[in-house]
């Protein structure tokens, strides 16, 4: 086989795509794969860990290729068929979902592997929610009753989709965030926010009162309310722990493999949603700041790729993409620091699991898919 003759495809992928952002999720997964190494270095089967992980960013990588060369218009048109996706694979949970440690029923395991649906439609709900509301900018005016009334109606079905099929409360935050960035983005006028705003806080009672669960209740009081776990030994306790683990790292860290709460395996999720715990003791203020920075330099480019993209529809893409970071950076840190509820949110890229890996470059896929598209008049001048 003659290699030689696809250098040139290669060379005109490399300079079309998005090469900075697979960078810097590349740098992202393999600093969190240390880490991963380093919190399961107590387990017995701690190699698998790293192996499974370094085997999802490979296929990550993969992932991001394929959806490079995807135009997201045409994704976008057969926005019935992902819709009708979304509906489906959420609702394999009714039948097969498997409740977690955290108490949800969001995943999915069929030998020994897990998927967690949540994520996989999260791709298809940034799409279809994107092809949604510029169809309204374009055609039909997005600040109209209608138009607000029919966005409403879309996000409130996947949300209670998300709700119903696998009661996972943090899962449907990050598509509420999504979707506010989007709006936002897309130029909603600022009276409807309001009049949104005023509604949350008209329905929340009875969301409180008719469908949380207690134990879901308690872990949102719990940060602001030391009445709720005074000994934090209940619902306090993997955050109290995590505290515990930030503090003892200080500026440079205990080092890899020595911190004390990293390793004793009493912080539960250690390797996954408490990773940031574990960066934090080992490599200490310094570790935890370059984590901070290399994900906020992924929301950066994909705001960047955003503001220059060709339309509406590819636009709003790039800004979901990018809300999705945003929440889920500063949920999960905040939840490890214990200024937030602890709901079970990855830290993007690098916690623990295939399924959170593979919709994070899938992700980023879109972005550098938009940015391998030809670009308008104006900005043809601009090299990034």
């Amino acid at each position: 086989m003659n290699v030689k003759k696809y250098f040139p495809y290669i060379k005109d992928f490399v300079r079309r795509a998005d090469m900075v952002l697979l960078g810097l999720g590349i740098a992202c997964s393999l600093y969190g794969i240390i880490a991963i190494a380093s919190a399961t270095k107590s387990y017995s089967n701690s190699a698998q860990y790293v192996i499974v992980q370094v085997l999802a960013l490979f296929i990550g990588i993969g992932i991001f290729v394929v959806i490079t060369l995807i135009d997201v218009e045409i994704m976008a048109e057969r926005w019935m068929a992902l819709a009708v996706f979304n509906v489906l694979f959420m609702s394999t949970l009714i039948f097969f979902g498997v409740t977690s440690d955290t108490g949800n029923k969001g995943w999915l395991r069929f030998f020994g592997i897990g998927i967690q649906p949540a994520e996989v439609v999260k791709i298809t709900y940034i799409i279809i929610m994107a092809k949604h509301i510029s169809y309204l900018k374009e055609y039909k005016g997005l600040n109209k009753v209608t138009s607000v009334l029919q966005l409403l109606v879309h996000f409130g079905g996947i949300f209670v989709l998300l709700l119903l099929t696998s009661e996972d409360l943090g899962s449907s935050l990050v598509y509420f965030f999504i979707f506010f960035i989007m709006l936002f983005a897309a130029g909603l006028n600022f009276y409807w926010f309001v009049a949104g705003f005023a509604s949350i806080a008209v329905v929340t009672p009875i969301i409180w009162n008719n469908v949380l669960k207690e134990y879901q209740k308690n872990r949102i009081l719990a940060p602001y309310n030391p009445m709720i776990d005074p000994k934090n030994d209940g619902v306090n306790w993997q955050a109290n722990l995590s505290k515990m683990g930030l503090a003892s790292g200080q500026l440079n860290g205990t080092g890899l493999g020595q911190g004390k709460q990293s390793q004793s395996n009493a912080l539960f999720g250690k390797h996954t949603d408490f990773i940031f715990s574990v960066i934090g003791e080992e490599l200490g203020m310094i570790g935890a700041l370059v984590v901070f920075a290399l994900l906020l330099l992924v929301i950066i480019r994909c705001v960047m790729v955003g503001l220059r993209s060709k339309d509406s529809l590819s636009s709003l893409v790039c800004f979901g993409v990018a809300a999705t970071v945003v929440f889920q950076t500063f949920e999960n840190i905040g939840m490890c620091v214990g200024i937030a509820p602890v709901i079970g949110i990855t830290l993007p890229f690098f916690s623990y699991g295939g399924s959170s890996l593979f919709s994070m470059f899938a992700a980023i896929g879109l972005v550098s898919g938009v940015r391998y598209r030809p670009r308008p008049e104006m900005f043809r001048s601009y090299h990034t």
